[in-house]
């Protein structure tokens, strides 16, 4: 057996899927090469298996591969230009064929198949590694599929980004090993980009691994347990209440990991099984592990509730989780042949779960290439995407799965959220006390449970608590704001809305047969509708509108969209929860979920009303997902420091995937009990926690604060006039006064395929100190940002990129590039920096975003390099924009001469004054109140659409 295969064999097995005989590619001694029109097929003779190459663009380049048969393949969720470019020429030697276009070369090897991308001089760029694709037959539910492997060479300096919303603070994915399953807090998104500037999409809606195609076993699989006296076995496993030791026994495995786990925990603890963390209980297990095999063993530790992990009597986590949502921590251990590791975990349940993983290493030679696996396919099938820098990656990924349409402009405004609105008059009260107080206030968010509590899916608010919920709304927008509602895909099978749907079969039945209630009240039963069917998605979308477009709804928040049927099962009892799906097996289309009902909200809206922006916040995505106007947030994360720390490489590779709207719960979703009737020294604590992520927050391409437990209003926060309440409302302030760099920002996302969070390779690719940082980031060209995330520090280590100069915002303070330096970080103010050249367009400070459109607006101009810029304006709320009506205003500063040049007009002006007076604040280092935004040395100039030139 080929030692590809058998981790695949491996991964299969332990998913629970049936496996048939796997085809092996046989030698090669003729070859067949067919010309399609926008492509190849090449045959190798003597074997079944064939391999298409399709020009989708003069850098995009479409590959497919069966193990047999031809390309007669389902439709593509995620792609939606999958080839058409028929601008390439064919050739055939030295074993290969190669298709060229006029910037890229792809060879076909005529002995395996394998193929290899090289830019128009020769130069290498991606090679599947020979041998390096697998297909191993599997059925599931009746239905045929492959579990597919596809591997590629990497050189050594190599790095990876991308792959969607991962929780475990890596940036670089280099030698990683990431699960792209869709959950809670994780986000599947199968595009992964590369520091050598190229794309690989890959195209499969299963759940899919890149690195390690293994899934994770449990501690017994591979490893030697050996208890607290080293009796080889297990672990000692001791139980605690009230620090009174109840039971302690040997066990051979962690595992409460899901709720059918439950039924294991030991009823001397609580006298009844299927109940983890009664008051007082802790748990403790102590040990050691061995190996015989040498390397990097990889460990997982899923948890909730409090729990610290030892290795060697060192601590190596030390964490804490909301109880009904346990997530991973990643760790290593390096390990020899025979070598024992002590091992000691801590755990307080409150009612949690926990459970311990292990791998073994993989093999050195793949322990760092580029490998991408999937439980479920028709054949291995992935872009080529090839770019000069990562920019021109992601507008190669946008040109395949669609456009990142623009969002209404008060989306980048502020979000008020909590868990939850109870009554119309409490959201009301919310929006006229941000008025009243005079910060800064776009949107207000009414989140689940408006509906009667054995009404879920109705889509109807509770009349004894939202009376008239037509004119609540229309006094949101009197008060100019917007509304938000949360709408999940779940749904009571006794509401009118299931029972139209079921008609159809597009409700999932196997929860409803099951038996399972959901923790509202006394627990309702419950499932999911089948986006996969069309019929169904229009259904949707027209109950959505009957019951609450029509009332003036702004903003859908579309919540577990994973899909969450039933939280705290597993991965093999998920699949089966989510189908039979219209399309097929819900296995099969695991992760696209998220895309299919933000399709049907989205295509919806725009049919119901087409001049009027969409906006979707969604928990979950797939690849195509902008192109529905939806931008994700990270999930129910908690309220911990290393929580927020995480959430920046979060964005950033959530960035890098391609869709570029995304934000967090500021303040951390869910809360310790500790804040909730805090002493004096945790009512500190979680301020400073709030205001720091609050900072994060307003240089997040959506700026949004939510959470459970207590509100989470600016007001209720800190009290007005205390310290971090000024610095909350300056935070909400600043957000305002940037507006026009902010919307410019997100303008070039549809017209220049930009992306506004970038993790810091994007704009430094040569500084090789860059690739690994995971807590600094750019704002568009301009900002780069190094939030704090740690409590009560005052200053934080901040690496500047090489090949720039840099400002320091806040004291204007320059900087050379290419040195760490200790930044100041005051309670109230981040380590902010701008780069040398940049032009900022600011704003006068306004209560929402399109209060003052005609104001004056003040250029920030950062001298020591050439820069430019330009300002967007357009309507802000319509889709004119897609035909053309906007203004564009190119600025350029030449730092030798200090003139800087207003050019003249783009577009057709609408959205935007005829003349506009701009105000020009040059910042060089000697003004120490650079982040003042105005000042008595700027210039005021009068804007008519022609080119002005501004001296220095």
């Amino acid at each position: 057996m080929s030692p590809n295969r058998l981790p695949i064999l491996v991964a299969l097995l332990a998913s629970g899927l049936c496996l048939g005989a796997a085809h092996a590619a046989a030698p090669t001694t003729a070859t067949h090469v067919t010309r399609l029109p926008d492509g190849i097929v090449v045959s190798v003779d003597g074997s079944p298996q064939k391999v298409r190459l399709r020009v989708v663009s003069n850098r995009i380049i479409h590959v497919t591969a069966v193990p047999q048969g031809g390309f007669d393949l389902p439709p593509s969720l995620m792609a939606l230009k999958t080839g058409g470019d028929s601008h390439f020429s064919v050739h055939e030697h030295d074993g290969t064929v190669e298709l060229d276009t006029s910037a890229i070369e792809a060879k076909v090897s005529l002995r395996d198949g394998a193929v290899r991308f090289f830019d128009h001089a020769g130069k290498p760029i991606l090679a599947e590694r020979p041998g390096g694709r697998s297909f191993t037959p599997v059925t599931v539910q009746g239905k045929s599929f492959y579990a597919i492997r596809q591997q590629f060479a990497s050189p050594p300096d190599e790095a990876f980004y991308g792959l969607g919303q991962h929780q475990q603070g890596t940036v670089n994915y280099k030698g990683k090993d990431v699960e792209l399953a869709q959950h809670n807090m994780d986000i599947a998104i199968p595009f992964v980009v590369s520091s050598r500037n190229y794309g690989v999409l890959w195209d499969n809606n299963s759940i899919t691994r890149f690195g390690d195609p293994r899934p994770y076993q449990m501690i017994d699989h591979g490893l030697k347990l050996f208890d607290a006296n080293g009796k080889p076995g297990g672990l000692t496993a001791s139980y605690y209440v009230d620090g009174k030791l109840k039971l302690r026994r040997d066990e051979s495995s962690i595992d409460y990991q899901y709720l059918k786990d439950l039924k294991r925990w030991p009823a001397a603890l609580t006298g009844a099984k299927g109940v983890t963390g009664g008051p007082g209980q802790t748990v403790e297990w102590k040990g050691s592990l061995a190996s015989d095999v040498a390397g990097v063993h990889k460990f997982r530790l899923y948890a909730s509730g409090y729990f610290k992990l030892y290795i060697d009597h060192k601590l190596v986590l030390d964490d804490w989780r909301q109880n009904w949502n346990p997530w991973y921590r990643d760790f290593t251990v390096a390990m020899k042949p025979g070598e024992k590791h002590a091992i000691r975990i801590e755990w307080t349940p409150q009612s949690g779960y926990i459970a311990l993983d292990h791998l073994d290493p993989l093999p050195t030679a793949e322990q760092n290439e580029l490998s991408l696996f999937s439980e479920l396919g028709h054949a291995v099938d992935y872009y080529f995407i090839d770019g000069n820098d990562l920019d021109d990656v992601i507008a190669g990924y946008r040109d395949v799965t669609g456009k990142a349409v623009m969002l209404p402009r008060w989306a980048y405004g502020f979000w008020q959220s909590r868990d939850h609105y109870e009554t119309q008059q409490q959201l009301l009260a919310t929006v006229a006390r941000y008025r009243k107080l005079g910060l800064p206030l776009d949107n207000i968010v009414q989140d689940w449970r408006y509906w009667k509590d054995d009404a879920w899916g109705s889509h109807q608010f509770d009349k004894s608590r939202y009376p008239d919920p037509k004119a609540m709304i229309a006094q949101v927008h009197a008060e100019h704001a917007h509304f938000m509602i949360s709408v999940w895909p779940k749904f009571y099978p006794t509401t009118k809305n299931a029972k139209e749907l079921e008609v159809g079969g597009h409700i999932y039945q196997r929860n409803i047969e099951e038996g399972v209630k959901d923790w509202v009240g006394p627990g309702y039963l419950s499932s999911f509708y089948d986006p996969y069917s069309a019929e169904a998605r229009k259904i949707y979308w027209r109950q959505i509108r009957e019951n609450l477009g029509d009332l003036g709804v702004d903003a859908w928040w579309l919540d577990a969209t994973e899909p969450d049927i039933n939280s705290n099962t597993s991965i093999v009892e998920r699949k089966l929860l989510m189908g039979p799906t219209a399309m097929g097996p819900g296995a099969a289309f695991f992760n696209s979920y998220p895309l299919m009902t933000t399709t049907a909200v989205y295509q919806g809206s725009r049919k119901s009303y087409p001049d009027k922006r969409v906006f979707i916040l969604t928990r979950s995505a797939f690849a195509g997902q902008q192109r529905n106007a939806a931008a994700s947030w990270s999930g129910d994360v908690v309220a911990r420091w290393s929580n927020l720390r995480d959430q920046i490489a979060a964005g950033i590779n959530f960035s890098l995937s391609g869709i570029p709207n995304w934000t967090t719960d500021i303040g951390g979703y869910a809360i310790e009990d500790r804040y909730m009737k805090p002493d004096a020294k945790n009512l500190a604590e979680w301020r400073e926690l709030n205001l720091r992520w609050f900072q994060f927050g307003a240089f997040s391409p959506i700026f949004r604060s939510h959470g459970q437990g207590v509100p989470r209003e600016i007001y209720n926060i800190a009290p007005p006039g205390s310290p971090v309440y000024n610095a909350l409302a300056w935070y909400d302030r600043f957000r305002y006064r940037l507006m026009p760099y902010i919307y410019t920002l997100a303008a070039n996302t549809w017209w220049h395929d930009g992306t506004i969070m970038r993790g810091l390779v994007m704009d430094f690719p040569h500084d090789a100190k860059v690739r690994d940082i995971n807590d600094e980031y750019m704002f568009g060209p301009a900002f780069l940002v190094a939030p704090v995330t740690k409590y009560q520090a005052r200053s934080r280590a901040v690496y500047l990129p090489a090949g720039s100069d840099w400002y320091d915002f806040n004291t204007g303070k320059h900087y050379t590039g290419g040195q760490t330096i200790q930044a100041p970080a005051p309670l109230a103010r981040m380590p902010l920096f701008v780069r040398a050249g940049a032009i900022v367009p600011t704003g006068v400070a306004e209560q929402y975003t399109d209060a003052k459109p005609d104001a004056p607006i003040t250029l920030l101009v950062y001298a020591g390099a050439n820069g430019h810029f330009s300002l967007y304006e357009d309507a802000g709320t319509t889709y004119g924009y897609e035909q053309g009506h906007y203004s564009r205003i190119p600025m350029s500063y030449d730092d030798a001469t200090g003139v800087l040049t207003l050019g003249k007009r783009e577009g057709d002006g609408q959205g935007a004054p005829a003349k506009r007076e701009f105000i020009i604040r040059r910042i060089d280092g000697t003004h120490p109140d650079a982040d003042a935004l105005n000042g008595s040395h700027d210039q005021h100039v009068e804007y008519d659409g022609n080119e002005l030139k501004v001296q220095r």
